[in-house]
């Protein structure tokens, strides 16, 4: 069984939507187990034990949230070398823009010598007032669907051993 290993995070519920949408779509798919994990509690071995992966996060001051930098940071060398060629996508929550953390994750990633399979996905939430950003999010409908044909879509090539 291939296994898809999706990391989120989320402060106001947007994230997590994604998230939660993309192992919707992943667990639709025979032959793959899609497991979600908090950015706080995934650890090298969970990276290890996974064949993809898919990672959410908000755009936080033009960067990606801190605890998913945080598990970048802590994960980044015990894994260096280890997870060539696996694929992955990403999925960003953001106030107006969300080119940053995109930016941010995928200089990481390439770091790690992944395998991108798809253009990020970025729901833009036009949050710009502090009571509007601190607010609890809900994703619309059409982006949701879009993440969770990212998450079958991923889930579909585990399977077929096209990644």
């Amino acid at each position: 069984m291939k296994r898809l290993l999706i990391v989120w995070h989320s402060r106001t519920g947007a994230a997590r939507a994604m998230a939660d949408a993309a192992a919707r779509g992943a667990g639709a798919e025979a032959g793959v187990e899609a497991r979600m994990l908090m950015a706080e509690a995934a650890g090298p071995d969970d990276l290890l034990a996974a064949d993809g992966y898919l990672f959410a996060c908000p755009e936080n001051l033009a960067a990606m949230s801190g605890a998913m930098k945080e598990f970048f940071d802590r994960n980044y060398y015990p894994v260096l070398e280890r997870l060539n060629g696996r694929p992955y996508g990403m999925l960003i929550a953001a106030g107006s823009d969300g080119t940053n953390a995109v930016r941010q994750m995928a200089r990481i990633a390439t770091g790690w010598r992944l395998k991108p399979i798809a253009e990020p996905i970025i729901v833009c939430t036009h949050a710009q007032a502090p009571e509007a950003i601190l607010a609890p999010k809900t994703v619309p409908d059409a982006d949701l669907a879009r993440c969770e044909e990212l998450g079958a879509a991923l889930a579909a090539g585990l399977a077929m051993g096209v990644f």
